[in-house]
């Protein structure tokens, strides 16, 4: 096994700055909506707070992921912190709509990139184009799926990748089975 006594475990802290820094927020902005002094907030980012359960819901609401996001830490042995992510103990990220149900493969959101696995359920489909200022590869595990990327139409299948480049993007999984994915996404969005 190899452990390193200088690692220090990424935190909720962490991926909670990786979140607002990813949706443009200052310290100060996101102390505001949550009514919170930005010494308080600048201390849970530091780990040098805990924050309440309530107050983890009102900042997973803010920041638009589902407060199982931010408990993902919990029952983590503190030697895989960082490096591991079991497969039963994957983070629920997204807000799980329209068909599609995600979760974090990373350790934490402390990296340039994200790496997802996402299940596109059978006859789903997002009706909102999507626009965010990312670069993302995905590779098509199994099923099948529809894209329009940037105005083009895409028809993926199991063993197909793609890349997205912030251009206006939506899905559609028309089919019977369900499509499921792997995507990497840079710089981290949930």
């Amino acid at each position: 096994m190899l452990h390193s006594d200088s690692f220090q475990a990424k935190s909720l802290g962490a991926d909670l700055r990786t979140l607002r820094k990813a949706r443009g927020m200052t310290l100060t902005e996101l102390a505001e909506v949550l009514r919170r002094s930005v010494g308080w907030l600048s201390q849970v980012e530091r780990d040098l707070s805990e924050p309440s359960v309530t107050d983890l819901r009102e900042i997973a609401s803010v920041l638009g992921v589902p407060i199982s996001m931010l408990f993902g830490h919990v029952n983590v042995p503190v030697d895989e912190q960082g490096f591991i992510v079991r497969k039963g103990a994957r983070r629920e990220i997204g807000i799980n709509k329209a068909g599609l149900s995600e979760e974090l493969l990373s350790p934490d959101l402390t990296d340039d990139f994200e790496v997802v696995h996402s299940t596109f359920e059978p006859h789903s489909e997002v009706k909102d184009i999507i626009t965010r200022p990312t670069q993302e590869v995905a590779y098509l595990i199994s099923g099948k799926l529809d894209l329009w990327i940037g105005g083009r139409f895409f028809t993926v299948y199991a063993g197909d990748s793609f890349r997205i480049r912030g251009e206006p993007h939506r899905w559609i999984n028309p089919y019977d089975e369900p499509a499921v994915a792997i995507w990497v996404i840079a710089p981290p969005v949930y």
